[in-house]
């Protein structure tokens, strides 16, 4: 579990705007709908200011058609959570997190899988670390049903995530007053480590920086034959009311290829930094595998996600030097996912501006990736505990990761708002000429300072 902080120092309430301060009796609770990776943060936060938690999970009497396991903290797309360097901006956010006790990032820290430069875990071990402890906390009680509707007049976070349910998601375009807004997400396979032929593979990392990952390399004339056959090959269909949208930073692999024949080499078949040691040259493409799990029985195909049908998967996939008999114990899939078009109807504190007792997180709010919904499940906890204390409700400062995130789901100048990852470009410009392979660290160095700073003066911490 995460270790407790010491008491913070005294601060002084700053005045906010869109304050609802009610203080709950002792018989109250707060009701968290979602046990992904944002309401499970989320109830974690909470429970540790002493609130009293329903968190409320559909699973397993209902599934999604992404979701496989009853276990809360689930990750359905894949194993790897991003740099982990707090010179890049996912980087910094996990760093932000873990200075205000993260569950998830402490789940993280426990169960990872070696993965070169990016924090990756074992899934099984990650959702089952999260349901202990929530399970193990006296002040959570965990529900196994579906909520279709929250209650306006009770403090609720909707942290139901990017697949939820029609029931739900119609209630939420009621709330917002508007047609609630999707786009399309889709799912790398998953291959059997013993199946992968060692011989035609090598072990490495880009740029020598360890080697966690196995490299299938192409020659041209391979990459030709695989290219004529991604592109060729059968997709499963949408239906006949749904318009694809595709979050850029998750494309399907077969969406990328038909952009162009060279595509795919500047994006996850990049052959760059890696040399074959047994040609001592670089491929002309590669596919990376990346490990599942602790033991490396499994590995994941590093940026192929697809929505070809599961025949031409396995015929397709198969063309993969090192794949040719591939045990595919996970094929790819695609899911909606629904997300709120969020500025001008979230508060920078995630509630609604119409709805101020209900507070969203999670990719639903309008952020991409697994770090990203749990940060915005993180300060969800904390300000729907201080709703229910009583308390103020804060928002961290610009400058700092959890900051930036926040001023993009709020942007009403924001012209055609779309689903972001944390990026440096959302964070307030440096001042002064900094060379660009010193950016990182300055971006870094300033937004903690300014966290810390924030933490003391509002008694965020612990």
């Amino acid at each position: 579990m995460p270790p407790k902080t010491q008491n913070p120092e005294p601060r002084t309430e700053t005045p906010v705007v869109n304050d609802h301060r009610k203080p709950k009796t002792e018989n109250q609770c707060l009701t968290i709908i979602g046990g992904g990776l944002a309401g499970s943060e989320a109830a974690w936060q909470a429970a540790r200011r002493g609130v009293r938690v329903r968190l409320y999970e559909m699973k397993p009497r209902k599934f999604s058609p992404a979701h496989q396991s009853p276990l809360l903290g689930e990750l359905v797309c894949s194993n790897s959570l991003r740099a982990d360097s707090r010179e890049s901006a996912v980087g910094l956010l996990k760093e932000e997190m873990r200075r205000l006790d993260s569950l998830i990032m402490a789940a993280a820290l426990a169960t990872r899988v070696p993965a070169g430069k990016a924090l990756a875990v074992d899934r099984g071990e990650f959702a089952a670390y999260i349901t202990r402890v929530l399970e193990a906390e006296p002040r959570i009680e965990i529900i196994r049903e579906e909520v279709e509707a929250p209650d306006p007049e009770e403090t609720t976070i909707i942290a139901t995530g990017p697949l939820t349910s029609d029931s739900l998601a119609a209630t939420l375009g009621r709330l917002t007053g508007q047609e609630h807004l999707h786009f399309y997400d889709a799912i790398a396979p998953i291959v059997a480590a013993e199946s992968i032929d060692r011989q035609k593979v090598f072990r490495a990392s880009r740029y020598g920086a360890g080697d966690d990952y196995l490299n299938c390399p192409f020659s041209e004339a391979e990459y030709a034959a695989f290219y004529e056959a991604l592109t060729s090959a059968e997709q499963a269909p949408l239906k006949s009311f749904e318009e694809p949208r595709y979050f850029e930073g998750c494309l399907p692999v077969e969406i990328m290829a038909a952009r162009g024949y060279r595509t795919l080499l500047f994006g996850p078949m990049k052959p760059v930094g890696l040399v074959d040691p047994k040609t001592g040259r670089q491929p002309f493409a590669v596919v990376q595998l990346r490990a599942e799990n602790r033991e490396g029985t499994l590995y994941n195909l590093v940026g192929f996600q697809t929505k070809l049908k599961y025949g031409a998967q396995e015929r397709v996939f198969r063309l993969i030097p090192g794949l040719e008999q591939a045990e595919f114990v996970r094929l790819g899939s695609i899911h909606r996912n629904t997300f709120i078009h969020s500025p001008g109807i979230l508060s920078a504190f995630l509630n609604f501006l119409d709805h101020p007792q209900i507070l969203l997180a999670g990719q639903i709010s309008g952020v991409e990736g697994y770090v990203e919904s749990a940060a915005m499940g993180l300060l969800a906890g904390i300000n729907a505990a201080r709703q229910m204390l009583g308390q103020p409700l804060i928002t961290p400062p610009r400058e700092t990761a959890l900051g930036a995130l926040i001023n993009h789901l709020t942007n009403t100048e924001t012209r055609d708002f779309q689903p972001m990852n944390v990026n440096f470009g959302l964070f307030p410009p440096l001042e002064g000429r900094i060379p660009k392979k010193l950016r990182g660290a300055a971006y870094a160095e300033r937004a903690l300072e300014a966290l810390e700073e924030w933490i003391n003066r509002e008694g965020v911490r612990l």
